[in-house]
């Protein structure tokens, strides 16, 4: 019985395979005979072709990387079998500093930074001068423009006499300080000097509108002053205080405002990313400069004096690879890093230290969005004026580069304590470049215009630093004739 019943089990699992092979080979010969019909060829462009619309490239993004990574560890291993290891961070703080040997016991750099306090103060001073009428309109804009020009030559004036007790990046780190707090103190007193406007009735075009509070605009009434008590808002002249001044010099912005806009916490985990990323990018920065920088700038003095084409296109070719790797360091160390270390703990909301300028389809675009904080401060305290006051946006454009450029001049001049006009006459030459790009752009399309711009930054700022840093080496490293 028991016989009888395994054998029926096995016939019907044998009947089951031989149904269901049956069945698969039905369905490889419907689908060879659909392959059969279908055409095996059809009108479509190559991936790699523009019109495809084929976008999806990881693979080869992540091969780049490689290569870019594994050209990067062979530099570096060629770097240090070439100079050996040049790091000294013991270094870093009398760069820093400006300490010399010679004096053992002034540390010019730092006794200048904190002379910065002075004419901060004084531009308070001043200003509450001014409010409570001590001072007329006219002598207090007088002396405030004073006050900042003399601030802005204190450096040049300092580093004429004491140039010798200075180091490069201790007197660099003066002048951008001092760069900055003049920005600052432009903004600070003409944001007071559009409120005054307001309060005496003579508003000027959009006036109000420029002052950008951050909150509803200042009344006049004396019935609604308790609305702004409530809400917690500044209104002129109560913002004339240390307190307000200082937290505006500290502030991640150069555009003044009365009532800023705040958050509610500090968020510990990012403060704590941003600090390591400050601490890490600064000895990153300097670790690079002492290692790569200096050796590739002294190497390039020979082939520039001797004005061989050939040999001065590749160092100035290789002088471009450290110099814009150094340039994108600093750029995430500065405005991401840094200005939000400093906009987490004093609780400044306003985070747009840059847009996407990598992805710039002109030269126009990439200054509007790579440092917002100057483009704000450009547009609102100098392209705006120019233009509400009767001139064309493209001799607003024109002033606006002119003292971009002029201020550029300033951060690399005065530091290498002799003048030359490459940054200056680089940024000048930034409007026409627009201009060509625009034309690609719209000829060509968007992906070379951002060629262009990615092209400008690594061939032409960075080449026009090296031109500074070439006369810097001729006169300091190259043997005397």
């Amino acid at each position: 019985m028991f016989n009888k019943t395994e054998e029926n089990a096995v016939r019907y699992r044998r009947a089951q395979s031989v149904t269901k092979a049956e069945e698969i080979t039905e369905k490889e010969k419907k689908a060879r005979k659909s392959q059969l019909d279908k055409p095996c060829h059809k009108p479509r462009d190559s991936l790699f072709s523009w019109s495809s619309e084929f976008t999806n490239f990881t693979g080869l993004v992540n091969w780049g990387f490689l290569m870019l990574t594994i050209g990067g560890l062979r530099l570096c291993l060629e770097n240090f079998l070439k100079y050996g290891i040049r790091v000294n961070p013991f270094e870093w703080f009398i760069v820093l500093t400006g300490h010399n040997e010679g004096y053992s016991h002034q540390y010019p750099s730092v006794i200048l930074l904190i002379f910065s306090v002075v004419p901060a103060v004084t531009c308070l001073l001043i200003e509450k001068a001014i409010a409570v009428e001590i001072l007329s309109q006219k002598l207090g804009v007088s002396l405030q423009i004073i006050n900042m020009v003399s601030e802005i030559s204190l450096p040049v004036i300092i580093l004429y006499f004491k140039g010798t007790q200075f180091s490069f990046v201790g007197i660099t780190t003066v002048c951008t300080i001092y760069l900055v707090l003049f920005l600052k103190l432009w903004s600070y007193c003409q944001t007071n000097h559009w409120c005054r406007l307001g309060m005496k009735g003579k508003q000027y075009k959009n006036t109000l509108r420029r002052q950008s509070l951050s909150a509803p605009n200042w009344k006049t009434l004396e019935d609604e002053k308790h609305d702004f008590v409530s809400a917690g808002l500044v209104k002129y002249p109560d913002n004339l205080t240390l307190k307000d001044l200082f937290y505006f010099l500290l502030a991640p912005t150069l555009c003044y405002e009365l009532n800023f806009p705040r958050t509610t916490r500090i968020r510990k985990r990012f403060l704590i990313k941003r600090i390591i990323e400050v601490v890490f990018g600064v000895n990153l920065v300097m670790a690079l400069f002492q290692q790569w920088m200096i050796p590739s700038v002294r190497n390039a003095v020979d082939p520039f004096s001797e004005m061989g084409i050939v040999k001065m296109t590749e160092r100035l070719l290789k002088l471009a690879v450290p110099n814009h790797l150094i340039w994108l360091c600093f750029f995430y160390l500065s405005f991401h890093s840094f200005l939000n270390l400093m906009g987490e703990l004093l609780h400044f909301a306003d985070r747009n230290f840059y847009s996407d300028w990598w992805n710039a389809n002109n030269i126009s675009v990439f200054w509007s969005s790579w440092n917002m904080p100057v483009h704000l401060w450009a547009v609102r305290h100098v392209y705006i004026p120019m233009t509400e006051i009767g001139y064309t946006k493209g001799s607003a454009s024109i002033v606006v580069f002119f003292i971009s450029a002029f201020f550029h001049e300033y951060l690399v001049s005065v530091p290498l304590q002799m003048f030359r006009v490459w940054a200056f006459l680089g940024m000048m030459a930034q409007p026409p470049l627009s201009v060509i790009s625009r034309v690609v752009e719209k000829k060509l399309g968007a992906r070379w215009g951002n060629i262009i711009v990615w092209s400008s930054l690594i061939l032409g700022q960075p080449l026009a630093i090296m031109m500074y840093y070439h006369d810097y080496a001729l006169a300091h490293f190259a043997p005397q004739q």
